[in-house]
């Protein structure tokens, strides 16, 4: 893939987001059509170096000819930015990726299935505990247990979130291994694993999330109020 696919698009976000509907549109609100500044060539070269794997070229482009982040799909493409010589990306969950392991493959399973139904059905439940401190004291010590199923690090190596969705759910670009510039989903919050996401069963590609979003965004803030 060809940078050709962020020809216009910085002036895109910026007419939809001079809309008449803008406001109109998911997200909006939290990113308010702002596109940071573009990384320079030696900016992604250091960012690079720091995580020591290549980005994805379709992310690498947009990093280089759009911005470094900003309005985007949901409530905005995370920024990388770097803070105190360090590289890094901000936004809420972006903490959830381990920046020392984006070098490794992404994973192309998740946790066992009978594992996690085992962890589900052992859920407590508080109409079984005559004590309510007795029930805050078992979810407690589940929820470590289904955190350690479901939230394991080695989950997410080689991958980076990138966009928040509201009530914690995300969307993830992965950086390493087979899976290598597709955009994943994270409904963990809601019991289930990671999946990618899909276009008649084909993977969708970071390029095309993007620019899918820029589609919808402009027939809503273009139309009459």
């Amino acid at each position: 893939m060809t940078d050709q696919w962020w020809v216009d698009v910085r002036q895109r976000v910026e007419a939809a987001g001079a809309g008449p509907a803008s406001s109109r549109v998911f997200g909006a609100l939290g990113h308010k059509w702002v596109l940071e500044d573009p990384l320079t060539q030696a900016e992604v070269a250091e960012l690079e170096a720091q995580i020591g794997v290549r980005l994805p070229e379709e992310y690498r482009a947009f990093l280089l000819d759009v911005g470094a982040g900003g309005a985007g799909p949901a409530y905005g493409l995370f920024p990388v930015r770097r803070v105190q010589g360090r590289w890094r990306w901000e936004g809420d969950g972006a903490d959830l990726a381990d920046l020392s392991r984006l070098a490794e493959p992404f994973p192309d399973q998740g946790p066992d299935p009978e594992l996690v139904n085992d962890v589900l059905t052992q859920r407590p439940e508080e109409e079984n505990f005559d004590d309510i401190e007795d029930f805050d004291d078992a979810i407690e010590a589940w929820d470590e247990r289904w955190e350690a199923v479901m939230f394991a690090p080695e989950r997410t190596a080689g991958a980076i979130v990138i966009s928040h969705l509201g009530c914690a759910q995300r969307e993830w670009l992965i950086i390493s291994g087979s899976h290598r510039g597709t955009i994943w989903s994270d409904c963990r919050v809601d019991d289930v694993d990671l999946a990618p996401l899909l276009d008649d069963g084909m993977p969708v590609r970071f390029a095309r999330w993007y620019t899918d979003w820029l589609e919808k965004a402009e027939h809503t803030a273009l139309s009459a109020p």
